[in-house]
């Protein structure tokens, strides 16, 4: 990842998620981003006028070439990574002007918990991206989750339903403002009301 970012950037649905956040104003913002992966939004954004990043992650795998990245950048003193569920512990991280899920809630289980916790820690703005849910994503998310199962491997991917998870935000306080499509992933920006 952070092999292709040095490279090419940012993909497409990462620079959709970044514009839609830098044309709400990132001066001075804080941001949360929740399995970051690698930390090139978090970069981007920093380099954006964003004051400071947090990245909650579940795995340490991605912190040795993160923190790489932001050396190379010279943003290492305004980002912040940790190992945390927040779904799990909510109480223990602090709320962000703007949060940030790339790629994560087709990852978890109970996207209901992780939106819900996600949504009390967004003083201003959501932005997620997630699979479409039609019958090639449940086709595929099941052929994924049964090569992972017969691998031993506990981790399972989903494509829970978009109506759902953005009625779980809307049921918080936020309100749907933009939503960008490509062929694999769907984008949702979603602002205080």
């Amino acid at each position: 990842m952070a092999k292709r970012y040095r490279k090419r950037g940012l993909d497409k649905t990462s620079r959709r998620m970044v514009a839609f956040l830098e044309q709400r104003g990132l001066e001075g913002a804080t941001v949360l981003e929740i399995g970051g992966g690698v930390g090139e939004i978090q970069i981007e954004l920093l380099e954006r006028g964003a004051a400071r990043t947090v990245n909650l992650e579940l795995s340490p795998g991605y912190d040795e070439e993160a923190a790489r990245l932001l050396r190379e950048h010279g943003l290492e003193r305004r980002a912040e990574r940790r190992l945390q569920d927040i779904a799990v512990e909510p109480e223990s991280v602090e709320p962000a002007d703007v949060v940030v899920l790339h790629r994560v809630v087709c990852c978890y289980p109970d996207y209901e918990r992780l939106l819900a916790a996600v949504a009390g820690h967004a003083r201003r703005a959501i932005v997620f991206s997630y699979p479409p849910r039609n019958l090639l994503s449940r086709v595929w998310v099941a052929g994924a989750n049964l090569v992972l199962k017969l691998m031993r491997r506990e981790y399972r991917t989903f494509a829970h339903p978009p109506r759902a998870m953005l009625e779980v935000l809307e049921r918080c306080g936020l309100r749907k403002t933009y939503a960008g499509r490509s062929l694999v992933w769907q984008v949702a920006g979603l602002e205080r009301a």
